[in-house]
């Protein structure tokens, strides 16, 4: 079922005239910050691979400017100006493209350059997205920014009809025990809140670790064992990130050598992508069925 503020959303952006360019826009962001853009906003920096994939599919690709690093889908971001990565960000480049709006990852980007970016007086909007349902709508707001609401409200309305399949087809089937790993050493997992996590559960599997508090908690490999997984996955590019698992035969997974690699450039990524992601994982889970 659509959340309300998607349906809000998708509302808004349907009864909205497709381009809308001369109004006074205002949009509150995932932090509850309302960002002011005196007209539909026309030269955008996206400082996060999600953000720069959440433009596009909203309809905006010819108000991109500029992007960060490892922003790599769809094909034409990757010929766009790089203003930096998440651990620096060049204030002169950002200066120079003139953006009229710039969306930065919350957690992925230091307070520090966040006021260094308002200090240039550019209207930035933080994205922080911790439920599924957020894409959807993240994708209107966007629109609404962007002046493309009719693009954005099909993009988030498709999103949100294949999440919602998805998890009719497998969210009641026999449980499954996962285990997410985001780290072999230490060995870091996700807790409940985490939108993988919700990916899990959507695909009918279960974690021994949801009621943690951190979202990306450390955890003991004793802890992890006697958790006993039947299925461990990861979306980490370390190819040996499953090795230190392999000499604990009384795991069922490991028994079973059910291990899977996901794409993180879907699973991990809070874009458009990330049902196709869960796609793949929820097809995992279905194999140890």
């Amino acid at each position: 079922m659509i959340g309300r503020s998607v349906a809000a959303a998708l509302l808004f952006a349907a009864c909205a005239p497709a381009t809308v360019r001369s109004q006074p826009v205002v949009v509150g962001d995932d932090l509850g910050a309302r960002v002011v853009l005196g007209k539909s906003a026309e030269r955008v920096i996206a400082l996060a691979p999600h953000l720069t994939e959440m433009v596009y599919a909203a309809g905006g690709a010819d108000r991109l400017v500029g992007v960060i690093r490892h922003s790599d889908f769809p094909s034409a971001a990757a010929q766009l100006p790089v203003v930096g990565d998440a651990f620096a960000v060049n204030m002169e480049a950002v200066a120079r493209l003139k953006p009229d709006l710039v969306l930065v990852w919350g957690s992925g980007l230091n307070e520090r350059t966040k006021d260094q970016l308002r200090s240039l007086g550019v209207p930035v909007y933080e994205s922080e997205i911790r439920e599924v349902e957020g894409i959807a709508t993240t994708l209107t707001r966007l629109g609404a920014l962007l002046g493309t609401a009719e693009a954005s409200a099909a993009a988030a309305s498709e999103f949100t009809r294949r999440w919602q399949q998805l998890r009719a087809t497998y969210s009641q089937r026999e449980p499954v025990r996962v285990f997410y790993q985001v780290w072999a050493e230490p060995l870091m997992t996700i807790n409940g809140q985490h939108p993988i996590a919700q990916a899990i559960r959507a695909c009918g599997g279960v974690s021994a670790f949801d009621a943690l508090r951190p979202l990306t908690p450390t955890i003991s490999r004793e802890a992890a064992i006697q958790a006993n997984p039947q299925l461990i996955a990861s979306a980490a590019e370390d190819e040996t990130s499953f090795e230190s698992w392999r000499r604990f035969s009384q795991v069922e997974a490991v028994r079973h050598d059910r291990f899977v690699k996901l794409d993180g450039s879907l699973i991990a990524r809070m874009g458009p992508r990330f049902v196709v992601g869960a796609q793949a994982l929820c097809e995992a889970i279905d194999a140890v069925r």
